[in-house]
């Protein structure tokens, strides 16, 4: 792609309230967003879902509620993605496979094909995840546009710039980020987010969760990033559906004008 060529990707954050434990609740009230979004003019190309849609951190019982190989919430997205002519990042769902339970984003383009699946890496524990929850292994991108890759993470990720880099240092050009992130680290959240945008020069899409879940509030904030590290778009703390443009162009302009792939010293990195 030619530098200062303009390449809108248009996209949909769909900040929701979840209800802990009621996965078909909860598919209905994704359902209705759903809609809502893509009935806008102009038409989202890009919807993102918050982490954990269909169960919520109902952990203690997740292995009762969570999807038998993310079927049920597979056929249903790659279903709405293929009626509206639109890519879906599934947000993530809690997902039953090999006999453990995942923390799983599905991916889905214009034809209602998977073209991605990721599992959480990180798992968090301060909400006990890895005492119910697997980690995935694999570092996951895929294609939003021709030339254009993504890179896929979950929450908690985004406190290791590792992973961010190492997307980067593939090609990814936006990362794509479904959270459950609550009060009272907002500060946290918007630093991260920034910080993994500036660093990597690259585009940051990250669609948190809004209401109360026990205790624990989650704040929403959802937020699309460009390249400068200047937010294009941000929620409030209600549920709403977060919009914004990204010019797919401006990540090869930044990344040339601030030359800090070309300019990095590994060999230096390495040493103890």
């Amino acid at each position: 792609m030619p530098l200062n060529e303009r390449v809108v990707l248009r996209a949909a954050l769909i900040q929701a309230d979840i209800q802990i434990g009621q996965p078909e609740a909860n598919r209905r009230h994704m359902e209705d967003l759903l809609e809502r979004a893509v009935s806008a003019e102009p038409k989202p190309e890009l919807l993102v879902l918050p982490e954990m849609w269909n169960t919520g951190y109902a952990l203690e019982q997740i292995q009762e509620l969570a999807d038998p190989d993310g079927r049920e919430s597979r056929e249903w997205l790659s279903a709405f993605a293929k009626r509206h002519g639109v890519t879906i990042v599934g947000g993530s769902i809690a997902e039953k496979k090999d006999g453990g339970i995942y923390n799983t984003m599905y991916v889905f383009n214009e034809q209602g094909d998977t073209t991605a699946q990721y599992s959480k890496i990180h798992l968090f524990r301060l909400m006990d995840e890895e005492k119910h929850l697997e980690a995935g292994d694999e570092i996951v991108s895929f294609t939003l546009r021709e030339g254009f890759q993504a890179g896929a993470s979950i929450c908690y990720d985004i406190r290791f710039p590792e992973l961010a880099r190492t997307q980067a240092l593939n090609g990814v050009k936006v990362l794509i980020v479904p959270a459950e992130w609550p009060h009272p680290r907002l500060h946290h959240w918007r630093t991260l987010l920034m910080a993994r945008a500036i660093e990597n020069q690259m585009y940051v899409i990250a669609c948190n969760r809004v209401g109360v879940s026990g205790s624990t509030e989650f704040f929403g904030h959802s937020l699309i990033i460009d390249p400068w590290g200047e937010i294009v778009a941000e929620g409030g703390e209600g549920e709403e559906i977060v919009t914004g443009e990204l010019d797919l162009g401006l990540v090869d302009e930044v990344r040339g004008r601030i030359p800090v792939f070309e300019d990095r010293r590994p060999d230096i990195y390495r040493k103890p």
